[in-house]
Protein backbone atom coordinates (compact mmCIF):
# COMPACT_ATOMS: atom_id res chain seq x y z
CA UNK A 1 0.00 0.00 0.00
CA UNK A 2 0.98 3.59 -0.79
CA UNK A 3 1.96 5.74 2.30
CA UNK A 4 0.67 9.14 2.74
CA UNK A 5 2.54 11.16 4.66
CA UNK A 6 1.06 14.57 5.97
CA UNK A 7 3.33 16.84 8.32
CA UNK A 8 3.90 20.39 8.85
CA UNK A 9 0.84 20.47 10.73
CA UNK A 10 -0.86 21.72 13.91
CA UNK A 11 -2.44 18.49 14.81
CA UNK A 12 -5.45 18.42 17.65
CA UNK A 13 -4.98 14.87 19.35
CA UNK A 14 -6.99 13.77 22.41
CA UNK A 15 -5.02 15.50 25.16
CA UNK A 16 -2.92 18.20 23.23
CA UNK A 17 -2.01 20.25 20.67
CA UNK A 18 1.45 19.13 19.18
CA UNK A 19 3.12 20.55 15.68
CA UNK A 20 3.86 17.34 13.66
CA UNK A 21 3.46 14.57 11.49
CA UNK A 22 0.99 11.61 10.50
CA UNK A 23 1.71 8.78 8.49
CA UNK A 24 -0.96 6.72 6.73
CA UNK A 25 -0.91 3.22 5.74
CA UNK A 26 -4.26 2.04 3.64
CA UNK A 27 -7.42 2.96 5.63
CA UNK A 28 -5.19 3.35 8.63
CA UNK A 29 -2.81 5.87 10.99
CA UNK A 30 0.29 4.19 11.17
CA UNK A 31 2.03 7.18 12.43
CA UNK A 32 2.27 9.91 14.50
CA UNK A 33 5.00 12.29 15.49
CA UNK A 34 6.02 15.53 16.42
CA UNK A 35 9.00 15.40 13.92
CA UNK A 36 8.96 17.57 10.74
CA UNK A 37 8.82 15.06 7.38
CA UNK A 38 11.82 15.62 4.52
CA UNK A 39 10.38 12.20 2.49
CA UNK A 40 9.89 13.21 -0.91
CA UNK A 41 5.97 12.92 -1.21
CA UNK A 42 5.14 14.31 1.60
CA UNK A 43 2.10 16.73 1.90
CA UNK A 44 3.06 20.05 3.43
CA UNK A 45 0.17 21.64 5.32
CA UNK A 46 1.45 24.98 6.44
CA UNK A 47 0.95 24.77 9.94
CA UNK A 48 -2.98 24.13 9.33
CA UNK A 49 -4.68 22.23 11.54
CA UNK A 50 -5.71 18.65 11.52
CA UNK A 51 -7.94 16.50 13.71
CA UNK A 52 -10.07 13.33 12.83
CA UNK A 53 -12.85 13.42 10.62
CA UNK A 54 -16.18 14.82 12.40
CA UNK A 55 -18.98 12.49 13.21
CA UNK A 56 -22.23 13.38 12.77
CA UNK A 57 -25.11 12.11 14.85
CA UNK A 58 -27.94 13.72 13.93
CA UNK A 59 -28.84 15.53 10.36
CA UNK A 60 -32.01 16.53 8.49
CA UNK A 61 -29.86 17.86 6.23
CA UNK A 62 -30.82 15.28 3.55
CA UNK A 63 -34.68 16.74 4.42
CA UNK A 64 -33.16 20.30 2.95
CA UNK A 65 -31.68 18.87 -0.55
CA UNK A 66 -34.75 16.53 -0.89
CA UNK A 67 -37.16 19.43 -0.32
CA UNK A 68 -35.24 22.80 -0.93
CA UNK A 69 -38.65 25.28 -1.44
CA UNK A 70 -41.95 24.31 0.08
CA UNK A 71 -43.48 22.98 -2.77
CA UNK A 72 -40.36 21.43 -4.77
CA UNK A 73 -39.40 18.09 -4.35
CA UNK A 74 -35.65 17.15 -5.95
CA UNK A 75 -35.27 13.63 -7.14
CA UNK A 76 -34.18 11.09 -3.81
CA UNK A 77 -30.91 10.12 -5.15
CA UNK A 78 -30.11 13.09 -6.41
CA UNK A 79 -30.27 14.98 -3.12
CA UNK A 80 -28.76 11.83 -1.48
CA UNK A 81 -25.51 12.58 -3.71
CA UNK A 82 -25.70 16.06 -3.05
CA UNK A 83 -26.65 16.20 0.88
CA UNK A 84 -23.49 13.79 1.00
CA UNK A 85 -21.09 15.59 -0.80
CA UNK A 86 -22.24 18.81 1.71
CA UNK A 87 -21.08 16.74 4.85
CA UNK A 88 -17.98 16.01 2.97
CA UNK A 89 -16.34 19.30 2.42
CA UNK A 90 -17.75 20.43 6.05
CA UNK A 91 -15.03 17.78 7.26
CA UNK A 92 -18.06 15.49 8.04
CA UNK A 93 -16.47 12.05 7.60
CA UNK A 94 -19.07 9.45 9.52
CA UNK A 95 -22.75 10.83 8.95
CA UNK A 96 -26.01 9.47 10.62
CA UNK A 97 -28.93 10.61 8.29
CA UNK A 98 -31.86 11.35 10.78
CA UNK A 99 -34.66 9.94 9.03
CA UNK A 100 -38.23 10.84 10.65
CA UNK A 101 -40.79 8.02 11.17
CA UNK A 102 -44.68 8.82 11.94
CA UNK A 103 -46.85 11.37 10.51
CA UNK A 104 -48.24 13.95 12.57
CA UNK A 105 -50.20 15.57 10.04
CA UNK A 106 -48.12 18.82 8.85
CA UNK A 107 -45.23 17.40 7.09
CA UNK A 108 -46.70 14.20 5.20
CA UNK A 109 -43.60 14.46 2.75
CA UNK A 110 -40.76 13.52 5.59
CA UNK A 111 -42.44 10.11 4.98
CA UNK A 112 -41.11 9.76 1.31
CA UNK A 113 -37.89 11.08 2.38
CA UNK A 114 -37.55 7.83 4.95
CA UNK A 115 -38.68 5.33 2.41
CA UNK A 116 -36.64 7.06 -0.37
CA UNK A 117 -33.77 7.51 1.80
CA UNK A 118 -33.41 4.11 3.05
CA UNK A 119 -33.64 2.51 -0.23
CA UNK A 120 -31.24 5.01 -1.58
CA UNK A 121 -28.39 4.15 1.17
CA UNK A 122 -29.25 0.36 -0.11
CA UNK A 123 -28.25 1.42 -3.50
CA UNK A 124 -25.22 3.46 -2.65
CA UNK A 125 -23.60 2.65 0.61
CA UNK A 126 -21.34 -0.55 -0.74
CA UNK A 127 -20.62 1.76 -3.81
CA UNK A 128 -17.08 4.35 -3.92
CA UNK A 129 -19.33 6.84 -4.82
CA UNK A 130 -20.59 8.51 -1.23
CA UNK A 131 -17.48 10.77 0.26
CA UNK A 132 -18.75 9.74 3.73
CA UNK A 133 -19.59 6.88 5.12
CA UNK A 134 -23.30 7.08 6.16
CA UNK A 135 -25.83 4.98 8.55
CA UNK A 136 -29.38 5.15 9.60
CA UNK A 137 -30.68 7.38 13.14
CA UNK A 138 -34.38 6.68 12.96
CA UNK A 139 -36.40 9.38 14.41
CA UNK A 140 -40.11 7.72 15.67
CA UNK A 141 -42.86 10.45 16.71
CA UNK A 142 -43.99 8.55 19.31
CA UNK A 143 -47.61 9.76 18.79
CA UNK A 144 -48.08 8.92 15.39
CA UNK A 145 -50.32 6.36 14.40
CA UNK A 146 -48.43 4.61 11.68
CA UNK A 147 -45.13 4.68 13.70
CA UNK A 148 -45.06 1.05 15.26
CA UNK A 149 -45.75 -0.14 11.18
CA UNK A 150 -42.97 1.96 9.56
CA UNK A 151 -40.10 1.14 12.40
CA UNK A 152 -41.01 -2.41 11.93
CA UNK A 153 -40.18 -2.44 8.58
CA UNK A 154 -36.92 -1.08 9.07
CA UNK A 155 -35.15 -1.68 12.86
CA UNK A 156 -33.63 -4.88 11.68
CA UNK A 157 -31.73 -2.78 8.44
CA UNK A 158 -27.67 -3.19 8.84
CA UNK A 159 -27.17 0.44 8.63
CA UNK A 160 -29.50 1.23 11.61
CA UNK A 161 -27.44 2.40 14.50
CA UNK A 162 -29.15 5.01 16.86
CA UNK A 163 -33.09 5.29 17.22
CA UNK A 164 -34.64 8.39 19.13
CA UNK A 165 -38.23 8.35 20.63
CA UNK A 166 -39.65 11.66 19.97
CA UNK A 167 -42.56 14.08 20.68
CA UNK A 168 -43.75 17.23 18.36
CA UNK A 169 -46.84 17.08 19.28
CA UNK A 170 -48.25 20.95 20.25
CA UNK A 171 -48.05 21.84 23.82
CA UNK A 172 -45.00 19.35 25.04
CA UNK A 173 -41.27 19.38 24.29
CA UNK A 174 -39.99 21.93 21.80
CA UNK A 175 -43.18 23.17 21.06
CA UNK A 176 -44.54 23.54 25.14
CA UNK A 177 -45.27 27.51 24.03
CA UNK A 178 -48.44 27.23 22.08
CA UNK A 179 -48.22 30.34 20.55
CA UNK A 180 -44.92 29.93 18.79
CA UNK A 181 -46.14 26.49 18.03
CA UNK A 182 -49.16 28.61 16.14
CA UNK A 183 -46.59 31.41 14.91
CA UNK A 184 -44.80 28.59 13.05
CA UNK A 185 -47.18 27.48 11.08
CA UNK A 186 -48.78 30.58 10.20
CA UNK A 187 -45.12 30.41 8.82
CA UNK A 188 -45.98 27.71 6.44
CA UNK A 189 -49.07 29.10 4.98
CA UNK A 190 -51.34 26.95 7.37
CA UNK A 191 -54.78 28.81 7.76
CA UNK A 192 -55.83 29.69 11.75
CA UNK A 193 -58.69 27.45 11.56
CA UNK A 194 -56.55 24.47 10.40
CA UNK A 195 -54.29 25.22 13.23
CA UNK A 196 -56.34 25.15 16.22
CA UNK A 197 -58.11 21.66 14.72
CA UNK A 198 -54.93 20.29 14.31
CA UNK A 199 -53.86 20.50 18.29
CA UNK A 200 -56.86 19.72 19.58
CA UNK A 201 -56.49 16.64 17.16
CA UNK A 202 -53.07 15.85 17.82
CA UNK A 203 -53.62 16.61 21.97
CA UNK A 204 -56.12 13.82 21.46
CA UNK A 205 -53.59 11.42 19.53
CA UNK A 206 -51.32 11.94 21.94
CA UNK A 207 -53.14 11.55 25.12
CA UNK A 208 -54.37 8.07 23.19
CA UNK A 209 -51.08 6.37 21.49
CA UNK A 210 -47.83 8.56 23.31
CA UNK A 211 -47.59 5.82 26.12
CA UNK A 212 -48.55 2.77 24.06
CA UNK A 213 -46.46 3.34 20.81
CA UNK A 214 -43.56 3.89 23.42
CA UNK A 215 -43.85 0.74 25.11
CA UNK A 216 -44.28 -1.07 22.17
CA UNK A 217 -41.35 0.98 20.44
CA UNK A 218 -39.06 0.02 23.05
CA UNK A 219 -39.97 -3.99 23.26
CA UNK A 220 -39.35 -3.96 19.20
CA UNK A 221 -35.72 -2.27 19.73
CA UNK A 222 -34.61 -4.55 22.82
CA UNK A 223 -31.67 -6.20 22.04
CA UNK A 224 -31.16 -4.97 19.13
CA UNK A 225 -27.12 -3.39 18.44
CA UNK A 226 -28.61 -0.05 18.37
CA UNK A 227 -28.36 3.40 20.54
CA UNK A 228 -31.37 5.08 22.08
CA UNK A 229 -32.31 8.30 22.43
CA UNK A 230 -34.26 10.94 23.78
CA UNK A 231 -35.58 14.41 21.94
CA UNK A 232 -36.27 17.29 23.07
CA UNK A 233 -36.48 16.97 26.74
CA UNK A 234 -38.00 19.16 29.05
CA UNK A 235 -38.23 18.27 32.41
CA UNK A 236 -36.78 16.28 35.33
CA UNK A 237 -39.93 13.72 34.78
CA UNK A 238 -39.43 12.98 31.55
CA UNK A 239 -35.46 12.52 31.73
CA UNK A 240 -36.58 9.79 34.99
CA UNK A 241 -38.75 8.41 32.17
CA UNK A 242 -36.24 8.06 29.84
CA UNK A 243 -33.38 6.64 32.13
CA UNK A 244 -35.94 3.82 33.37
CA UNK A 245 -36.57 2.77 29.91
CA UNK A 246 -32.64 2.18 29.89
CA UNK A 247 -32.21 5.35 27.06
CA UNK A 248 -29.22 6.48 27.05
CA UNK A 249 -28.73 9.67 25.05
CA UNK A 250 -30.82 13.24 25.56
CA UNK A 251 -30.89 15.01 21.82
CA UNK A 252 -31.17 18.72 22.39
CA UNK A 253 -33.05 18.99 25.69
CA UNK A 254 -34.30 22.26 26.26
CA UNK A 255 -33.89 23.37 29.90
CA UNK A 256 -30.90 23.15 31.75
CA UNK A 257 -32.67 21.37 34.08
CA UNK A 258 -34.07 18.45 32.05
CA UNK A 259 -29.68 18.32 30.60
CA UNK A 260 -28.44 18.37 34.23
CA UNK A 261 -30.99 15.92 35.36
CA UNK A 262 -29.73 13.55 32.27
CA UNK A 263 -25.78 13.56 33.11
CA UNK A 264 -26.73 13.28 36.47
CA UNK A 265 -28.86 10.25 35.82
CA UNK A 266 -25.90 8.58 33.48
CA UNK A 267 -27.26 9.68 30.00
CA UNK A 268 -25.24 11.66 27.94
CA UNK A 269 -26.51 14.89 26.30
CA UNK A 270 -26.36 16.18 22.49
CA UNK A 271 -26.63 19.73 21.89
CA UNK A 272 -27.22 21.45 18.33
CA UNK A 273 -24.22 22.83 16.57
CA UNK A 274 -26.62 25.96 15.08
CA UNK A 275 -27.13 27.12 18.33
CA UNK A 276 -23.64 27.76 19.31
CA UNK A 277 -22.71 29.48 15.84
CA UNK A 278 -26.14 31.51 16.29
CA UNK A 279 -25.61 32.42 19.70
CA UNK A 280 -28.49 30.68 20.78
CA UNK A 281 -32.06 28.49 20.06
CA UNK A 282 -33.65 29.12 16.95
CA UNK A 283 -36.61 27.98 19.06
CA UNK A 284 -36.28 30.07 22.01
CA UNK A 285 -34.61 27.02 24.47
CA UNK A 286 -31.49 26.60 26.32
CA UNK A 287 -28.55 28.15 25.36
CA UNK A 288 -26.11 25.16 23.84
CA UNK A 289 -23.29 27.53 25.19
CA UNK A 290 -24.28 27.46 28.53
CA UNK A 291 -25.19 23.59 28.68
CA UNK A 292 -21.31 23.83 27.87
CA UNK A 293 -20.12 26.11 30.59
CA UNK A 294 -22.24 24.23 33.07
CA UNK A 295 -20.07 20.53 31.82
CA UNK A 296 -23.58 19.58 30.24
CA UNK A 297 -22.76 18.51 26.84
CA UNK A 298 -21.18 15.49 25.65
CA UNK A 299 -21.31 16.32 21.65
CA UNK A 300 -22.97 18.34 18.94
CA UNK A 301 -24.77 17.09 15.94
CA UNK A 302 -25.78 19.38 13.16
CA UNK A 303 -28.85 19.25 13.15
CA UNK A 304 -29.54 21.31 10.00
CA UNK A 305 -26.15 22.24 9.08
CA UNK A 306 -23.05 20.21 8.21
CA UNK A 307 -21.05 22.73 8.10
CA UNK A 308 -21.79 24.24 11.79
CA UNK A 309 -19.84 21.29 13.79
CA UNK A 310 -16.25 22.62 12.96
CA UNK A 311 -17.17 25.98 13.51
CA UNK A 312 -19.31 25.36 16.78
CA UNK A 313 -16.04 23.62 17.95
CA UNK A 314 -13.52 26.38 17.14
CA UNK A 315 -16.75 29.28 18.71
CA UNK A 316 -16.55 27.10 22.23
CA UNK A 317 -12.57 27.42 22.62
CA UNK A 318 -13.36 31.70 22.69
CA UNK A 319 -16.97 31.53 24.40
CA UNK A 320 -16.79 28.98 27.44
CA UNK A 321 -13.25 28.52 28.00
CA UNK A 322 -12.73 25.20 26.74
CA UNK A 323 -9.81 23.41 25.39
CA UNK A 324 -9.62 23.49 21.38
CA UNK A 325 -8.89 18.93 22.05
CA UNK A 326 -11.80 19.13 24.41
CA UNK A 327 -13.76 21.17 21.59
CA UNK A 328 -12.95 19.18 18.73
CA UNK A 329 -13.84 15.88 20.92
CA UNK A 330 -17.16 17.39 21.13
CA UNK A 331 -17.32 16.48 17.10
CA UNK A 332 -15.28 13.22 17.01
CA UNK A 333 -14.42 11.26 20.10
CA UNK A 334 -17.38 11.37 22.12
CA UNK A 335 -19.95 11.02 19.31
CA UNK A 336 -17.61 7.88 18.04
CA UNK A 337 -17.68 6.59 21.56
CA UNK A 338 -21.76 7.69 21.80
CA UNK A 339 -22.52 5.21 18.88
CA UNK A 340 -20.24 2.66 19.24
CA UNK A 341 -17.58 3.63 16.49
CA UNK A 342 -14.26 2.77 18.47
CA UNK A 343 -12.04 2.90 15.35
CA UNK A 344 -12.24 6.23 14.81
CA UNK A 345 -12.80 9.75 16.63
CA UNK A 346 -9.05 10.39 17.35
CA UNK A 347 -5.48 11.02 15.74
CA UNK A 348 -3.84 7.77 16.63
CA UNK A 349 -2.28 5.03 15.14
CA UNK A 350 -4.33 1.81 14.11
CA UNK A 351 -7.14 4.23 14.01
CA UNK A 352 -8.83 4.81 10.68
CA UNK A 353 -7.63 7.73 8.96
CA UNK A 354 -10.37 9.72 8.74
CA UNK A 355 -8.76 13.09 8.65
CA UNK A 356 -9.77 16.80 8.20
CA UNK A 357 -7.44 19.85 7.19
CA UNK A 358 -8.97 23.28 8.43
CA UNK A 359 -6.84 27.01 8.48
CA UNK A 360 -8.65 29.92 10.42
CA UNK A 361 -9.23 32.81 8.19
CA UNK A 362 -10.17 36.24 10.55
CA UNK A 363 -11.66 34.09 12.84
CA UNK A 364 -13.41 31.59 10.93
CA UNK A 365 -12.39 27.82 10.81
CA UNK A 366 -12.48 26.85 6.88
CA UNK A 367 -12.23 22.98 5.89
CA UNK A 368 -9.37 22.80 3.41
CA UNK A 369 -9.35 19.53 2.88
CA UNK A 370 -10.88 16.20 4.00
CA UNK A 371 -9.67 11.98 4.28
CA UNK A 372 -11.90 9.28 4.79
CA UNK A 373 -10.16 6.07 5.14
CA UNK A 374 -6.76 7.86 4.17
CA UNK A 375 -8.64 8.44 0.54
CA UNK A 376 -9.03 12.48 0.13
CA UNK A 377 -12.46 12.90 -0.57
CA UNK A 378 -12.50 16.77 -0.36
Amino acid sequence: MTETILTNATLVLRDRVQHGTIVLNGTEIIDVTDAISAALGAIDLGGDFLFPGVIDLHTDNLERQVQPRTNARWPSRSAMLAHDAQCAVAGVTTVFDALCIGDLGFEKGRLKTFHDGVVDLDALADTDLLKSEHFLHLRCEMPADDVIELLDAVADHRLVRVVSLMDHSPGVGQYANLDSYRALRRRENVADDIIERRILEQTEQRARLRDPNRRALLARLAGLPIVLASHDDRTVEEIAENIADGIRISEFPVTMAAALAARAGGMEVIAGAPNIVRGGSHSGNISAADLVRADAVDAFASDYVPASLVEAAFMCVDITGITLPDAIALVTDRPARMAGLHDRGRIETGLRADLVRVCVHQGLPVVREVWRAGKRVA
